[in-house]
């Protein structure tokens, strides 16, 4: 968008070329083996104003096998993700999007979860994608709307409250 003097007004978003692995992502997440939910940041955009997380955007992948612990007994007739594990596995994504592996190190922990949809069931052999977009950065609360899909398709969604707060060690 330009002014009539010609000069750019909009400034754009910087993508990172930055993919984190698995190996990452359990260095900046506390989670492991069965509760780590997410196992590869596809894209991580960060919104326009450094100072402030609303805009920034993040797209991760989870990979179910048949292997995954839940789905013995969820069901064993028809094996399905449980709907609260992709609300944790929303929340470790929006956790991705809001931590800087060069920054401070804070813990994220959710506050609340707001309009929970779930359209269709995740299986085994599903790719899960998880896509989070930051809308209000209130310092320590954070407002986040999620999505899950599977080959396109919306699986669930949910707007996620989370507390930052600065790591304990």
């Amino acid at each position: 968008m330009t002014s009539s003097s010609g000069s750019m007004k909009e400034k754009a978003s910087v993508v990172h070329s930055v993919v984190y692995d698995a190996a990452t992502i359990q260095r900046l997440l506390p989670h492991r083996f069965p509760f780590l939910l997410v196992d590869r940041v596809l894209t991580l955009q960060r919104g326009p104003d450094p100072k402030n997380h609303v805009g920034t955007k993040c797209r991760v992948l989870k990979n179910l096998t048949l292997n995954e612990p839940f789905f013995p007994g969820h069901f064993p007739h028809r094996p399905v993700m449980p709907g609260v594990l992709q609300i944790e596995a929303m929340a470790q994504a929006a956790c991705l999007a809001v931590v800087d592996p060069k920054g401070h190190e804070v813990d994220v922990a959710i506050a609340g979860v707001n309009d929970a949809r779930f359209r269709r069931p995740v299986i085994p052999g599903d790719q899960l994608i998880i896509d989070v977009e930051i809308t209000r950065d209130r310092g320590q609360l954070m407002v986040m709307k999620c999505q899950c899909s599977v080959d396109g398709e919306l699986a669930s969604e949910a707007e996620l409250i989370a507390k930052v707060f600065p790591k304990q060690s």
